[in-house]
Formats: structure tokens, sequence, C-alpha cells
């Protein structure tokens, strides 16, 4: 007898529809063969089938049993498959009659006592289903909420293969899993930091108020205890906060990748990542055998900081530049591409000089100029071009930072870059993600246009800095950022000075 249901696989973020197809038959050789081009951990997944149907009082047949995993061109991997087969085998076998099992797409994992544990990447299996026309899916319970954020959906909870057996037979009527996404995003959408914490750095409070305002990527420079790692972690609490489409997106790779918390319906804020400098090339971009998502896809919609910037690998900080320009990185195989969103605010952070304390006016650096320059070439000339600010973090002096005043909060930050993002929007159409930070050649052209005294100073600060035809874009998209902050409609002397002086490794230090 033969039985199907449908589950997923996954292509990067993607899912990807398979039929789960059972035969148990009293012809041939006894035993269970899984076909379909699966991986280890599906071939071991058998074992773990026999024992949760034993233990759940089914018993698993004694006759040829094969499971085929369709299409076969597709490579299977994980514990998904775990539930589906498990029921494909029951109805297959005959002790319990299927009635909608059509209709739905399975996914979960088996325990050895027959309860379904979570998976990973059930969001996208809800979209795909949604968008296949299945009525609904059946999910381990830990993961219905993540499924139920896709409206016009039936999302079925189950916590053990007799419940599933139970609701597909008619027998065990179900209740859906419904959530308000309003309430997920008004409770969940909060931030712990503030930018009020932070004593004295205006300067760079405002700097990272324009890099905030137009998506523009920056690089903090200064000595050790100056607040670079302070002040990149609260520069989420200024950005617009996320769209519905903009978490599903993040959500759905954070959930293919196993980061998504149990019970988390989706991420309400912009994700901040923190790799460690001794990170490889694949754990930053991407990659393995079967391609998979990295830091810089995790950090989608949110902002990666590199912090000891320059003590990353050489190899490890130019597999950026792609991501960089393009908002996407591209994972190459034999026999398949993969390509994963990454749109991030990239926010580095180093030290000014070996020592640390090159441009600390309290210590004395001990650095000779060699080693210095030796030190800022780590990070090539091509990487620097793609960063759009250099910001300069001085030490705190001791006043400031025994003040009891505090500093500017996040709140009055963020109101300035909702205003300029709304100025960003009007220009570039509503239905436009467009930002300054992005704009091509074209948009540089028609918004960006200075006037006299804008075109002396930028002529100035092109042969005087020795700027490249990038960093002459990287001021442009700057001024106009500076410009929407201060509510002008055109470009002036002004603003081109300050977005010159947000470019600090193109002078010395």
């Amino acid at each position: 007898m033969i039985a199907k249901l449908h589950s997923v696989a996954f292509r990067g973020i993607q899912a990807v529809p398979v039929e789960v197809e059972v035969d148990v038959s009293p012809h041939g050789f006894a035993g269970t063969a899984v076909v379909g081009l699966p991986d280890a951990a599906v071939k071991e997944s058998i074992e773990r089938v026999r024992s949760a149907m034993q233990n759940s009082g089914y018993e698993f047949p004694r006759y040829k049993t094969v499971l085929n995993l369709a299409p076969a061109d597709i490579r299977k991997e994980g514990p998904i498959f775990d539930l589906p087969s498990a029921l494909g085998i029951v109805f297959a076998n005959g002790e319990v009659a299927a009635d909608c099992v059509d209709q739905y797409l399975v996914v979960g994992e088996l325990a050895l006592d027959g309860r379904v544990r979570s998976v990973t990447g059930v969001l996208s299996a809800a979209l795909l289903a949604k968008e296949q026309g299945f009525r609904g899916v059946i999910v381990p319970a830990e993961n219905a909420p993540e499924a139920a954020v896709v409206e016009g959906l039936e999302v079925i909870p189950v916590t053990s293969l007799t419940q599933a057996l139970g609701f597909l037979s008619g027998q065990l009527p179900i209740e859906p899993v419904c959530i308000d996404l309003d309430e997920v995003f008004s409770t969940a959408a909060t931030y712990d930091r503030d930018f009020a914490d932070v004593r004295g750095q205006e300067a760079v409070k405002r700097a990272l108020t324009v890099a905030a305002a137009g998506a523009h990527n920056v690089l903090l420079i200064g000595p050790p205890g100056a607040g670079k790692t302070m002040l990149a972690k609260r520069l989420p609490t200024i950005l617009p906060p996320l769209t519905l489409d903009e978490s599903l997106e993040t959500t759905r790779i954070h959930s293919v990748a196993g980061e998504l918390r149990p019970g988390v319906a989706l991420l309400a804020t912009r994700p901040v990542r923190t790799p460690h400098h001794s990170a490889s090339t694949p754990a930053l971009v991407g990659g393995g055998t079967i391609p998979k998502a990295g830091e810089v896809s995790l950090a989608h919609h949110g902002v990666l900081f590199l912090d000891e910037f320059s003590e990353f690998s050489r190899n490890t900080l130019e597999a950026l530049r792609q991501p960089l320009e393009d908002g996407e990185i591209t994972i190459a195989r034999a026999h398949t591409t993969v390509r994963f969103p990454a749109w991030f605010m990239l926010v580095a952070a180093m030290n000014p000089c070996p020592c640390g304390y090159f441009t600390d006016p309290r210590k004395p650096c001990k650095c000779t100029p060699p080693q210095i320059d030796k030190y800022l070439a780590r990070i090539s000339g091509p990487l620097i071009d793609r960063i759009d600010m250099h910001i300069e973090v001085p030490a705190v002096p001791f006043r400031e930072l025994r003040s009891e005043r505090d500093g500017t909060p996040s709140a009055t930050m963020r109101e300035q870059v909702l205003a300029a993002r709304q100025r960003q929007r009007v220009r570039f159409g509503p239905d436009d993600v467009m930002v300054n930070g992005r704009m091509g050649p074209k948009d540089l052209r028609k918004n960006c246009k200075l006037d006299d005294a804008g075109e002396l100073v930028l002529r100035q600060a092109m042969t005087e800095l020795g700027l490249s035809a990038r960093a002459h874009d990287k001021v442009l998209r700057l001024s106009r950022t500076i410009a929407d902050l201060a509510g002008a409609a055109d470009i002036t002397a002004e603003h081109v000075s300050e977005a010159i002086h947000y470019r600090r490794l193109d002078r010395q230090l």
C-alpha cells in the first residue's frame, strides 16, 4: 500500500516542496530503504521513526518498506522529515485511515517516545504552504507561533505522533493557532539599550544619526575604552522600526539557520550580529558543502558590528565587498548556486595603531610611523572605499564621564532619523525601499546636484585628498542625507563639508 504526504526541503532560505512517498509491500525482502538523495541525518531518522512508532503503540512494518523523498535531485537534510515519514508508514501499513492528508504540509522531528520536537525553517515552510494552496501546516507546538504569522493558513500544533495521527484521521480536532501581529510588534519591539547611557561623544552621536538616516556604513576609530562598542550596539535603537515584510524576511533567515528561539513568532527588532575577529570566511559570509547563511545574512535589515576590525583575516574582510555593494551574497557550489539576502549596516571599530593610543592625548603612543602604516594597511583600500563614514571616537574627558546629565537619548535621535527617512520615502516613492546610502549613479545625478560653492568644496577635496570615484559618490550620498536631516531641499557647501569630514581615513590620522 502506498501513502503520500507533503513536506519541504530548503535551498538557502527558500522552501521547496517535497513529496514523502511510502510503499509497504509484502513482496521482496524485508527491510527499509530511504531514497531521494537523503543525507546521513535523514537515513538515520528511520531508527527514530521505528522507535517512536513502537513506543506510541503502532507496529513498524515487517515487510519491504520504501520511503521516497521526491524530487530526487534536491538534497534532503536534517530531522524535518521524521514526522511525515512516520505518518506515511502508519497510513501505508493500513493501521489508520487518512482523512485530509493532502490538505496539509507536515514537518517535525520525533523523539524516541513519540514526542514531536521543534525544527528549523518553519516560517519558510508556512509561506510555501500558502503559496502552494494548502489548507494548513502541521508543525511542532513550539514552532506554531512562528508559522501562525502567515495569514490565511491553518497552523495545527502537535506535541506527539499520536496527536498528529488523530488529527489527520479526523478523530481528534485541534484548534489552529492564531496570533495578533500588532500585539507581537508592540510587545517585542523594545530595546534595553539607549544612547542616553553614553556620556559625552555628542559629535559621534551626530555622525551615527547621519549614518542611520541614510543607511550608511560606518568605521569607528579610537583608543581603547572610548566607547566604540557601546555606541555601535545602540545604533539599532535609532533605526526605523521593522516593517512586516522586513520582519518576515529576517525571521526566515534566522529560522532556517536555527537562530530563532522556540516560541518566538517574529523578530520585531533589528538584529545585531557581533562575530568575533577569529571568525572564518564561511562563518561571516556563509558557505559549507550545503550552503548556509553567514553573519552578513543574519544581520539582514540590521547591524553587523565587527569589533577589532583590523584583526579579522584579510580574506575574510575582502569577502564583504559583494554584500556591501549588492545587498546579497552568492555562494556557488558544483551542483547549486544559492543567494542569501544581506542588506545590513556595517559598523566596524578599530584602534588607530597597534598599541591603540595614537589619538589619545592622555597616553603616549609607542608605535613607530611604519608600524602605524602597516597596521592601517590591514584594511584594503577597496574595502575602505565601500565604508561611507570614517569617524574618530576620542577618549571621554573625566568631567563628561562623571557628569550627572544624560547624553542625547535614542528617542531624540530616532525622531531626526525618521523625519529624514520620510523625506527619502517621498523622494524615491512609497513603494521603493531605496535610501540615500544605496543610491545608484542615476539617482545621484538626479538627487545630489550641488551649487557653485558645493562644487568648489568637493573639487578641492577630490584634489587634496585624492578621493576615488567611489569616495566621490559616498560624499554625495552623505551630503544628501545631511541635507535631509536639516530639512533642506538643496545640498549646500556646509552639507558637503560635513560629509567630507566623515571621510577620516582619506586624511592622515
